[in-house]
């Protein structure tokens, strides 16, 4: 293996590391921020009421992203398992 594709293969696995991640990651910086503003204007200091919408957030977002997300790690680990060239394999 070169160091072309090695770079290649780290470059993608990053890229889908990222679009998998994103979505869960992007509704917990709005659910945190919105908690954030409430609890500004509010001044309800309580920790339960950031921690608790945002784990609900995430986990939404991850039953609704799951499809799209192993479709992804399914083309990548087919890709990836395609490049292996064996002792019997040309």
């Amino acid at each position: 293996m070169t160091a072309e594709q090695v770079i290649d293969l780290c470059r993608d696995m990053l890229w889908v590391t990222i679009m998998i991640g994103a979505p869960a990651l992007c509704a917990a910086l709005a659910v945190g921020l919105l908690v954030s503003l409430f609890q500004a204007l509010t001044q309800i200091q309580e920790a339960t009421l950031a921690f608790v919408p945002k784990v609900l957030a995430v986990c939404g977002v991850l039953v609704l992203t799951m499809p799209f997300a192993l479709a992804k790690l399914l083309a990548f680990t087919q890709q990836i398992y395609g490049g292996i060239k064996g002792p019997l394999l040309p």
